[in-house]
């Protein structure tokens, strides 16, 4: 008998004949709609999705994908990249994150440099590898700088319970997880004194696959309901995609605007309850979290709630961090980028002066960003 391998439950998914009969049936749908469709994929894994496999070339002339935020690593202001640079400078220091946040540019510098200078600056897989950092130097101050949209917040939650609970009295947290509703909202219709008003040109969106299984596709239902935008929470495969562009384009003809799952083998309506419950126990909204080339977005952020402040490095090194927001570099359009205002090849300096190895922007910087997708998939457009 065969042993099954990971390929064999991916295989049927990057099918290149499903692919093309997708494209054929977006096609037929397409034609019935007489104006352009513009369909923006939340998550840059969707973006890498749809550049790895040249989606947009299997697209009617009508169909276009937008890129939005992407990934956290993308919408980290510059001020909150230095709290980490801060700190990990600060004496008796280790300061742990993903490891997507190495390269990422502040105003001080990067991650990367915080180490070349000394400092004790670790990457890990999993939030809980803290605890074995924090029991094999118990003369170090643990600061845990977590990021991530809904997807990652519940691991954070559950290192934090779990700190409590083994009463661990030396790792500490610098909360800079993000929501996706708000963000989704901030894009169709700014709110930000400090960006202008503009015309956004999304008619529709791809919900993020992974954010979806942790908060339920019950998070989009203002879209439909509200702007009069589908959505459809969709995987991350090609023939996800294609699916999911499908499901819009039929809305579209059938005058419907819904929330609609096409990731039904991980995503309920519900979402993972449990998981929920604990980011509510510990976490709050704060009033504003701003965004790297967006703004300020209200309540599109998360914060420790008070009875927790012991735990908030944010609290405790408060005299040592700036409030002061950073503006990016003047000739990055990133924020363009994460409004679907603009592609990264519209960038003056993209692949010139900012490359994933010398980033000057967030789209770049990260890997799933929209510029670091561009750069390399961007022969087969």
């Amino acid at each position: 008998m065969k042993s099954l391998e990971l390929k064999n439950l991916y295989d049927d998914f990057r099918d290149g004949k499903t692919i093309k009969a997708y494209a054929k049936l977006i096609e037929q749908e397409a034609k019935k709609i007489e104006r352009n469709i513009n369909i923006m994929e939340v998550c840059g894994g969707h973006t890498h999705t749809i550049m790895k496999y040249g989606l947009p070339q299997l697209m009617p002339e009508n169909v276009k994908f937008i890129h939005g935020p992407g990934c956290p690593v993308c919408i980290m202001p510059k001020h909150r990249i230095d709290h980490a640079y801060i700190l990990a400078m600060q004496e008796d220091v280790i300061l742990v994150t993903l490891g997507d946040m190495i390269k990422v540019p502040g105003s001080k510098g990067s991650l990367q440099d915080a180490r070349s200078k000394g400092a004790d600056v670790r990457f890990v897989y999993s939030p809980m590898e803290c605890v074995k950092i924090a029991k094999e130097n118990p003369d170090k101050k643990v600061i845990f700088f977590a990021i991530g949209f809904e997807t990652t917040t519940p691991m954070t939650a559950a290192l934090i319970d779990f700190v409590i609970k083994q009463n661990i009295k030396n790792i500490f947290f610098h909360i800079n997880h993000v929501t996706v509703p708000e963000v989704m909202e901030e894009l169709i219709n700014s709110r930000d004194e400090h960006v202008d008003s503009y015309n956004n040109q999304i008619d529709a969106f791809l919900g993020p696959s992974h954010v979806s299984v942790i908060a339920g596709a019950k998070i989009y239902e203002k879209f439909p309901k509200e702007y009069k935008r589908p959505v459809v929470v969709s995987g991350f495969e090609p023939v996800d995609v294609m699916e999911g562009v499908l499901m819009v384009l039929k809305q579209f003809n059938e005058g419907r605007f819904e929330v609609e799952i096409q990731y039904k083998r991980a995503v309920t309506y519900e979402g993972n309850i449990k998981a929920q419950k604990m980011i509510e126990h510990y976490f709050e909204k704060a009033s504003l979290f701003k965004w790297r080339g967006l703004g300020n977005v209200p309540n599109s952020g998360w914060r420790l709630k008070k009875e927790f402040s012991h735990l908030d490095a944010e609290v405790i090194y408060k005299d040592v961090l700036p409030i002061e927001e950073i503006e990016d570099h003047k000739l990055c359009i990133c924020g363009d980028i994460l409004r679907g205002m603009a592609h990264p090849t519209e960038c003056t300096i993209f692949g010139t002066a900012c490359k994933p190895n010398s980033p000057v922007g967030s789209c770049m910087v990260s890997s799933e960003g929209a510029c670091a997708a561009y750069y390399k998939y961007g022969n087969l457009l």
